[in-house]
């Protein structure tokens, strides 16, 4: 079992106002000069020294100079070089070197076999304060739609944020004895969302009218932590184990029943296809279900049972490049990342990563794999798949990194921690600007009437 809820910030006064953004006093410029050292390897130490001391002694002296002695200084001083007034040196700029291969040829080569390597900013682009967020490993609490507004569960209330402008509404508010919000996720339309209550009912709302179109009861027992969405399917999971296929079109919901997990269901996701549903859960199962072995009149059987996790299973991915591919994320005992096919419930790779991963993106455009973390860090970590080399780490909550979500240009990431901030990260570099299609060369006095001859 994971170490999964911490007293929920309802305890503290909700000082600040949700989802405003912090301002952080910048240094002065002053405050970060550098110093300018020189070449030391083009010193002459030694004779820096002889003028420091004996060498000024005859400037400083002039009546214990003879002619003589003076006539031999200065012959001494051109022989050994000592005409010099400056002790500290510096080195020329080295000579150009000559070219093997014409830089015009070299620049070609380059444009065609290097990509310039992304750069990716080690700080939060922006802050949000999200006071009253639960700090429950279990739960789900933030998404991100594809109208580009972000959702997210403070407490009893889901707020929605506009990313296109910064615009902050307040969808819905659940009393205490229904509440807290426990779960949401958008509908694949951008429009319609689904928010998962503690007392094991969903309510499905369009935020467009902010209307509740439908409340989804019976199904659970209790808390529903993971929801997911298969076009019109709205998958639940609940606390107690059960997983249910919601169709949210018909008047009697439940169409599937899947039961294999004996304690709370705390992860859900469908593969890209809408074939294969992940499931992970408390009880360190992870699950593969096939859509095709569903049964509306029994509960449906798993295609894998996969075992290999040592805490709560939370953190799941599907790989946008790779249809059979999943990554899954172990809680704190157990710490690592897994990589499966899920056509024959193989492991292909673990990666110990030190501490408890909350919450797995893939990158859509590279071959890269995002994760979110506890303590000690609290860190995101961009991993380099297949290698597992680590291309960054980007620090600045204070707390685990409990739930991140993804633009729908998939450049930008959201976190939220347990330290009440909603940080955005440009992790996944710049979308691309798509090339305007070329116009289709009209058709020569195309604006002229033709007449039948």
């Amino acid at each position: 079992m994971d170490a999964g809820s911490y007293s929920a910030s309802s305890n503290k006064k909700q000082s600040r106002c949700p989802l405003q953004e912090q301002f952080l006093q910048r240094k002065n410029s002053r405050d970060n000069l550098d110093r300018f050292i020189p070449n030391r390897s083009a010193m002459d130490f030694d004779y820096a020294h002889y003028m420091l001391t004996e060498g000024r002694k005859g400037k400083e002296n002039p009546a214990v100079s003879s002619p003589s002695r003076e006539a031999y200084r200065k012959q001494l001083a051109e022989t050994f070089n000592m005409n010099r007034t400056r002790i500290l040196a510096f080195k020329n700029k080295p000579p150009t070197p000559v070219e093997a291969i014409p830089s015009e040829i070299a620049s070609v080569q380059q444009n065609k076999t290097a990509k310039p390597r992304r750069y990716i900013p080690q700080t939060s682009e922006r802050t949000l304060d999200a006071p009253d967020i639960m700090d429950d490993y279990y739960l789900n609490l933030l998404d991100w739609g594809r109208s580009n507004v972000l959702s997210i569960a403070l407490g009893g209330t889901v707020y929605l944020w506009d990313a296109s402008d910064g615009a902050t509404s307040e969808l819905v508010t659940v009393d205490e004895e229904n509440g807290p919000v426990t779960s949401v996720k958008w509908a694949p339309d951008g429009q319609h969302i689904a928010v998962g209550l503690n007392n094991s009912e969903v309510q499905l709302w369009d935020t467009t009218s902010n209307r509740l179109l439908r409340t989804l009861k019976g199904g659970h027992r209790s808390r529903v932590g993971a929801l997911d969405w298969n076009n019109h399917i709205l998958t639940t999971g609940g606390m107690e184990g059960q997983i249910i296929n919601n169709d949210v079109r018909i008047r009697n919901p439940i169409v599937d029943t899947y039961q294999g997990h004996h304690q709370e269901v705390c992860g859900l996701k469908w593969s890209a296809s809408g074939q294969q549903l992940a499931s992970g859960g408390n009880d360190n199962l992870l699950h593969i279900w096939d859509r095709s072995m569903a049964s509306s009149n029994s509960t449906t059987q798993w295609l894998h049972r996969l075992e290999d996790h040592t805490a709560a299973v939370k953190a799941l991915a599907w790989c946008p490049f790779q249809g059979n591919l999943l990554a899954s994320g172990g809680g704190g005992s157990d710490r690592c990342i897994k990589f499966w096919n899920t056509h024959t419930g193989a492991c292909l790779n673990s990666i110990d990563t030190g501490s408890q991963v909350c919450s797995l993106l893939w990158n859509k455009n590279e071959r890269e794999l995002l994760s979110s973390h506890g303590f000690t860090q609290n860190q995101l970590t961009l991993w380099k798949y297949p290698s597992m080399v680590k291309v960054a780490e980007l620090t600045g909550h204070t707390s685990r990194v409990l739930f991140m979500a993804q633009s729908p240009d998939g450049c930008t990431v959201a976190s939220a921690a347990g330290d009440e901030t909603l940080r955005f990260w440009n992790v996944f570099g710049t979308p691309e600007v798509a090339k305007p299609a070329p116009k289709a060369n009209p058709e020569p006095f195309a604006h002229l009437n033709r007449g039948i001859r």
